[in-house]
């Protein structure tokens, strides 16, 4: 026991020492890939490919690791595409390796190398793979959405994943949801309305409230330039009364849940009110 004791001390004091010697910054400066060519390691890896694609994923969560710790101001993750481009390439049925290494990829400076378009690419590398897994579309519709703020894209994306064997449900109403948000409420409202057709009463139910928000985006719509063209005399809120004292309006407008639009009386901005079943609404671009 007392031998154990001692052998292990002195391998733990040998391991500071090295780590002293060899600066994690160092060692990440002089990292280089031996093979860079995934055909020639495939063949020298004979049939071992699955692990070597297990060494090759270590590999790549290791230098992600040590520059994402590295207080180094110099260029960072040059490593990381190439290792998981040859981690995938051994062993194209690796899905950890797409999803997590694309999440990797798409990560913002300092915390990553911020290459959503590198991300993109190893999804699709997969989707090449596997071209039934709904998980990859899903991510490049993440990446499309959250890095490259792209709601048209991400919207596509989304659809895709939906059409793949055993997608969930819950994907096109997303896609629906980014097209609103993008703008093109023509094809969110075409897609809400085919999700009216769907056996799951929650999923009618959603599209339901979702195409009376886009009444009232459209009310909104139209309402403003109105506003805008006919303000108050001076020193006057606005208000729904001028409005229709004027005989622009009949009656103070409602949504269709029979909640009276709101007002702002110092801007003349109009809105859903946060009494209305549709509150909150969602953020959405220009119409198209």
């Amino acid at each position: 026991m007392a031998v154990a004791v001692a052998a292990f001390a002195t391998a733990v004091t040998l391991q500071v020492v090295r780590d002293r010697a060899y600066s994690r910054e160092e060692a990440q400066n002089r990292a280089f890939l031996y093979v860079q060519s995934p055909a020639v390691l495939r063949r020298i890896a004979l049939s071992f490919d699955a692990l070597a694609a297990d060494v090759y994923w270590i590999r790549a969560l290791q230098h992600y690791g040590g520059d994402r710790l590295s207080r180094d101001g110099r260029e960072r993750y040059r490593l990381l595409y190439p290792l998981l481009d040859l981690t995938t390439s051994l062993d194209p049925y690796f899905t950890i390796a797409y999803r997590f290494g694309a999440i990797f990829l798409s990560e913002g400076f300092p915390g990553g190398p911020g290459r959503p378009d590198l991300a993109v690419a190893l999804l699709k590398k997969g989707i090449a793979a596997q071209p039934d897994n709904w998980r990859y579309y899903h991510d490049i519709a993440f990446v499309q959405y959250w890095q490259l703020h792209d709601t048209k894209t991400a919207a596509e994306w989304f659809r895709l994943a939906q059409k793949q064997p055993g997608a969930p449900a819950w994907l096109e109403p997303v896609a629906a949801s980014m097209l609103v948000e993008g703008g093109d409420r023509r094809s969110a409202r075409f897609i809400f309305q085919q999700i009216l057709n769907s056996p799951e009463a929650w999923l009618q139910q959603m599209a339901r409230r979702a195409l009376l928000q886009l009444d009232a985006l459209d009310f909104l719509d139209r309402a403003r330039p109105v506003i805008a063209r006919n303000p108050p005399p001076a020193g006057t809120p606005y208000s729904w009364q001028w409005l229709i004292q004027r005989g622009l309006m009949s009656r103070i407008p409602e949504d269709e849940t029979g909640v009276p639009f709101e007002i702002d009386p110092a801007t003349g901005a109009v809105s859903v009110s946060p009494r209305s079943q549709l509150f909150p609404m969602p953020r959405t671009g220009p119409p198209q």
